[in-house]
């Protein structure tokens, strides 16, 4: 196996490690896909502004950065991608680049403020689920999983037992 395609292969294992944005999660998938940018180098385009366009005079210093951050950009935009879940990605609109993503992100967990209709019909929902073979065994549990972390991100518990 060649040593790049080892890096990217260890590279999108972690990025799987890193918990799924349902859009009622955010502050501990921000803090889990900002550590993997950090650990990935790639966290360039989140602590800087956006650089401005590269012209005819730009030193090699600025191109250099420029090139960088342009990686940066857009291998965090498909970690970002990557992260999330399926039916969130649906909605979400195409962004250029990844601090506007993450500021996105926030917004939508903000938005979906939790009230007792939508817990109960979560509630509803995870507890009349049953596993009828339209898809895999791995994507019902991660659904009712995703369900099980919006009950509690509005502040009810669910017991990873209830989930058995």
């Amino acid at each position: 196996m060649c040593k790049h395609n080892f890096v990217f292969a260890s590279s999108a294992l972690h990025a799987l490690s890193v918990v799924k944005f349902n859009g009622f999660n955010y502050n501990e998938w921000s803090k889990q896909v900002k550590c993997y940018l950090g650990v990935q180098n790639l966290n360039l385009t989140l602590m800087t502004e956006n650089p401005i366009d590269l012209i005819e005079n730009s030193t090699d210093k600025e191109r250099s950065f420029h090139k960088k951050w342009e990686r940066s950009n857009r291998l965090s935009l498909k970690a970002l991608w990557m992260t999330m879940v399926s039916k969130i990605r649906i909605s979400f609109p195409t962004i250029k680049y990844a601090r506007e993503f993450i500021r996105l992100a926030k917004v939508t967990s903000q938005s979906e403020a939790p009230d007792k209709s939508r817990i109960g019909a979560l509630m509803n929902r995870l507890t009349t689920m049953k596993y009828d073979g339209s898809c895999s065994m791995y994507e019902h549990v991660t659904e009712m999983s995703n369900i099980a972390a919006r009950i509690r991100n509005m502040g009810m518990y669910v017991d990873d037992s209830f989930l058995v």
